[in-house]
C-alpha cells in the first residue's frame, strides 16, 4: 500500500487544488506526493509543495485519513490529509507536475467536483468545523483511465 500525504490550504473559501484532465475526465486533486524512502509524511509533503509550487509549507494537523482501493490496476494508497499553511504564491512547476493548472476551489463546490483523494464531503465537514478528524475508511474514488 502507498502512502500518500496531501495538504488542506484555505485561502478565504477557497481551497488550494491542481486540475488534471484523464480524457474527458477532469480532476481536481490536492496537492501532495509520496514519501521518499527515509522521509516522515510532513517533510515528503513540505517538499513535494516546494518542488510542485514553489512554496514554502507548514504542515499542521492530520485531519484524517483515508484508503482508496482500485481492484482495476491492483492498487491501494492511504491518503493522510494535513492543514497546512503556506507562504508565497503557488505556481506550477512542469518539471515537478503534471497538472494543468491551480485552481482556488469554493469549498462550496467542493460536492460538485471529482476530487483526489474523493474528499470533498469531509473537506466541507471540517471546513464547517462538523466533522470529526481521524480515520475515514474506504474513499469513494471512481477510478479514471
Amino acid at each position: 500500500m502507498n502512502v500518500r500525504p496531501s495538504a488542506i490550504i484555505l485561502l478565504n473559501d477557497s481551497i488550494l487544488t491542481l486540475r488534471y484532465c484523464y480524457g474527458d475526465t477532469e480532476v481536481f486533486a490536492l496537492p501532495g506526493g509520496n514519501p521518499d524512502p527515509g522521509e516522515c509524511l510532513s517533510e515528503a509533503l513540505v517538499r513535494e509543495l516546494d518542488e510542485e509550487l514553489g512554496i514554502v509549507a507548514e504542515v499542521q494537523t492530520m485531519v484524517f485519513c483515508g484508503e482508496v482501493i482500485w481492484h482495476e490496476i491492483k492498487k491501494e494508497t492511504l491518503h493522510m490529509v494535513f492543514q497546512t499553511e503556506i507562504t508565497g504564491i503557488p505556481k506550477l512547476n512542469p518539471v515537478h507536475t503534471t497538472a494543468l493548472e491551480i485552481v482556488w476551489m469554493p469549498i462550496a463546490a467542493l460536492d460538485t467536483k471529482l476530487l483526489y483523494p474523493n474528499v470533498g464531503r469531509q473537506i466541507i465537514g471540517f471546513y464547517e468545523k462538523s466533522l470529526h478528524t481521524g480515520h475515514i475508511g474506504v474513499i469513494d474514488q471512481p477510478y479514471v483511465r
